[in-house]
């Protein structure tokens, strides 16, 4: 007998230009973060929601993946070596897991001190993540979903335009259940938001991506 499964969603948000978001993502459901406007990074943390100990691991992924970029087929592992989430589908083709996340500090080094006072990942991830008991100590570098970091043969690692367009997913399968953070991403003085931050579409869904 042919069993067919629906998809039924249980979760639809679209994440303003430059706020934060959170929710848990039940093992067996799918995340799918859509590129709405193109060109948007999308700056994204993972934690096991019952052990936020457990967090995502970029060299851990890395090492399992034998590749510097994150795409389709590639888990996401913990700091335990243990899956956390799977990308299953990416329109994109690569994203950017080494580059970590933009803070008022890195802004002001990089970009001069009047960026000081602009709003950061860093500070969308803590304010975000204190609504779930997390803090500074348990920020570790995270994924880049649509953010374009070539590495060039001599290891020199740049940010440029993105690879993205408009309604372009990748879409993630939870192998526990996890909590997910992320902030989409303010920057503005790097083409990783094509300079101009733009909103981004969360949908989690039951029995396969919407």
């Amino acid at each position: 007998m042919n069993v067919t499964l629906l998809e039924s969603t249980v979760l639809d948000e679209v994440v303003p230009a430059r706020a934060a978001w959170s929710a848990v993502v039940r093992a067996g459901q799918w995340l799918t973060v859509t590129d709405l406007h193109g060109n948007q990074a999308v700056d994204c943390l993972l934690y096991d929601a019952h052990d936020t100990a457990v967090r995502y691991s970029a060299a851990d992924t890395l090492q399992a993946s034998g590749s510097v970029f994150v795409t389709a087929g590639t888990v996401l592992m913990s700091n335990e070596h243990t899956p956390l989430m799977t990308v299953v589908e990416d329109d994109c083709g690569r994203h950017d897991t080494i580059a970590g996340a933009c803070s008022k500090e890195s802004n002001t080094l990089r970009y001069g001190h009047h960026t000081g006072s602009q709003h950061a990942c860093v500070e969308n991830f803590l304010a975000e993540g204190a609504r779930h008991g997390l803090g500074k100590r348990d920020l570790v570098s995270n994924i880049n979903w649509y953010m374009n970091v070539p590495v060039e043969a001599d290891g020199t690692l740049g940010i440029v335009d993105g690879l993205s367009a408009p309604g372009l997913r990748v879409v993630l399968r939870a192998e526990r259940d996890v909590l997910v953070l992320v902030s989409n991403c303010p920057q503005v003085n790097n083409p990783c938001n094509g300079f101009d931050p733009t909103p981004v579409r969360m949908t989690v869904t039951e029995g396969g991506p919407r």
